[in-house]
């Protein structure tokens, strides 16, 4: 698609103005930051507000960002008919009428949408006025806000082909330059020191996402004996509220409850095993990196649907919950860390799964859309 060039900031028409909406967990907020750090890149003119609430992540995640953060009351959709259903007509007036005072303060051109509380009021703000309305779905079963927007526009975009969405076209979740930028074996023997690991031999990477995963920190470190005699090296990311003791010895397991930059982690490892959400998922793709994933046994299990198309392609491996202990490590896992052919050809398998290019496909097409506009009103 074409975009037109800027012109100086000096000119008010110049600048495309976009409010964001992804507001709550990281799972909506870092795409929609990630589109915001695209749109800058191939405009910097671009003037991003992000829409948020007090509820979530947003006052945290987007300010550190750089980006002006416009709080509006959340309103989370109910999936059922209950009694939370029928008192949300009411929160949602309320929600969308101070969505459509930020979009007339900061005169918006485009909403580029990404579910969560925020989005249902942005969409229907952005409909009464007119604005274009971009929806990314980044789950494989999307959400109540999208499936709406899904009916008021024919700009839907989804992290894959899978995704069942009206008028959607899959182009992978908008990452990080960080991530999809990275050159894991260049970086890997800095990584390893960072983190005291040794330069050689086999690196399995445990994170349970931000706050951590029992389960997951469970297993692993119940299973360090046998990890450590086969000469496996843990990078153990335990979440701030779980303890995992560090066993001393040779190789090392190391054990850190957060990691701010995730690429040191992922250059550093060799497998990962981890829950399945759908950032994580495609990040890891995005690096070549296999994964045991474990989907988060909540909502019917859909984080399983994530890992779904990276499993069938080969480049991971699925487990329940409720299957994984000491023993699964030592039996199916500990087989896989210790053949370095099948780590290499697993490796293949979820790079070529990955879409490296998301946020920049996505973010052309914001700026064509404002630029169409444009033209439309002349």
């Amino acid at each position: 698609m074409h975009v037109t060039a800027a012109v100086p900031r000096g000119d008010r028409v110049s600048a495309p103005r976009v409010v964001v909406a992804g507001g709550h967990s990281a799972g909506h907020i870092e795409p929609a930051m990630n589109l915001a750090d695209a749109l800058r890149r191939l405009d910097p003119t671009a003037e991003v507000t992000a829409l948020g609430t007090v509820r979530g992540l947003d006052t945290t995640l987007v300010p550190a960002r750089g980006y002006p953060l416009e709080l509006i009351p959340p309103v989370p959709l109910p999936r059922n008919l209950n009694l939370a259903l029928l008192q949300t007509p009411g929160k949602l007036r309320d929600s969308v009428r101070a969505a459509g005072t930020v979009l007339d303060r900061v005169r918006a051109e485009a909403v580029v949408g990404f579910g969560g509380y925020v989005a249902a009021p942005a969409y229907l703000a952005a409909h009464r006025r007119g604005l274009p309305i971009i929806v990314h779905e980044a789950n494989a079963q999307p959400g109540v806000a999208n499936r709406l927007a899904a009916r008021l526009t024919t700009h839907v975009f989804t992290a894959t082909p899978a995704v069942r969405l009206a008028h959607a076209t899959a182009i992978g979740i908008p990452l990080r330059p960080a991530i999809t930028g990275l050159d894991r074996p260049a970086l890997r023997a800095a990584a390893r020191r960072r983190f005291g690991l040794q330069p050689g031999g086999p690196v399995l990477l445990v994170t349970g996402g931000s706050q951590g995963a029992r389960a997951i920190n469970l297993a692993v470190s119940g299973a360090a004996a046998e990890l450590r005699a086969a000469g496996v090296q843990v990078l153990h990311i335990t979440g701030p509220q779980h303890e995992v003791g560090s066993p001393a010895g040779d190789p090392p397991y190391v054990v850190l409850r957060y990691v701010d930059e995730m690429q040191y982690a992922y250059a550093a490892a060799d497998f990962v095993i981890c829950r399945s959400g759908a950032m994580t998922c495609a990040e890891l793709a995005a690096v070549g990196l296999p994964a045991a994933y474990v989907p988060l046994p909540l909502r019917g299990g859909e984080q399983r649907h994530n890992a779904e198309p990276i499993v069938a392609a080969g480049g991971a491996l699925l487990v329940d919950n409720a299957d994984l202990d000491p023993a699964w490590v030592r039996s199916t896992l500990l087989p896989v860390l210790t053949d370095p052919g099948r780590i290499a050809t697993m490796s293949a398998a979820a790079s070529a799964a990955g879409a490296p290019d998301a946020d920049l496909v996505l973010a052309r097409h914001v700026l064509a859309t404002i630029a169409d506009r444009r033209g439309g009103d002349r």
